[in-house]
């Protein structure tokens, strides 16, 4: 976990950018010793982003799996899986 003081982003921002890019983690930013922010690079950010668009799109399949609703095909779920892909 990385953490840095607020003051941080303002007297060395391409450090904690440099940080940000190379762990590919969140920075933690603390004010007067509490947590404030979390900052992460942009491409970190999507992936995650992306990540938990599919969590919750899998979790909505399962639900509707254990009510008896009918699923996807396996065709239906690799044309979905491969536009997730493209976009990425």
């Amino acid at each position: 976990m990385n953490i840095r003081p607020s003051a941080a982003i303002r007297q060395n921002y391409n450090e904690i950018a440099e940080l940000c890019r190379k762990s590919q983690a969140p920075v933690y930013l603390t004010k007067n010793g509490e947590g404030d922010l979390v900052i992460m690079d942009i491409e970190s950010f999507t992936r995650r982003e992306k990540m938990l668009e599919l969590r919750e799109n899998l979790l909505a399949v399962g639900e509707d799996r254990a009510m008896g609703r009918r699923g996807c095909t396996i065709e239906e779920l690799e044309h979905f899986l491969d536009g997730i892909l493209d976009e990425g």
